[in-house]
């Protein structure tokens, strides 16, 4: 009996310590307890979020300095959500607008 509370203990645990963290509702304990996230990169996501709740991944990584798409991809495997969302590579759209407008773009 000991073994099966032990060990639905530890599921649990293991179950916890991998719950999703929302940068908009996170503490700095909460976001520094992300695998890629130190005090430091807590620190710029709090003072961003001041400005106002992250709207998606694109507007993080635009106000947040340091995370890029390759950044944004690890920290939202390691559970980092904006708004309940994982990130999608969402942020390549305005490349992709920019390709088609230089492919309408008459040639001369």
């Amino acid at each position: 009996m000991f073994k099966k509370i032990l060990a639905a203990t530890a599921m649990l645990f293991a179950a916890v310590s991998f719950a999703a963290v929302d940068v908009n509702k996170g503490t700095a304990a909460d976001l520094d307890g992300v695998k890629g996230v130190g005090p430091s990169m807590s620190k710029r996501i709090l003072d961003a979020r001041k400005e106002g709740e992250f709207k998606d991944w694109p507007d993080f990584m635009q106000r947040v300095k340091g995370v890029k798409e390759k950044k944004a991809a690890k920290l939202s495997a390691e559970g980092l959500t904006v708004n309940g969302q994982g990130f999608g590579g969402t942020a390549t759209a305005p490349k992709a607008a920019k390709t088609e407008k230089a492919a309408k773009a008459p040639k001369s």
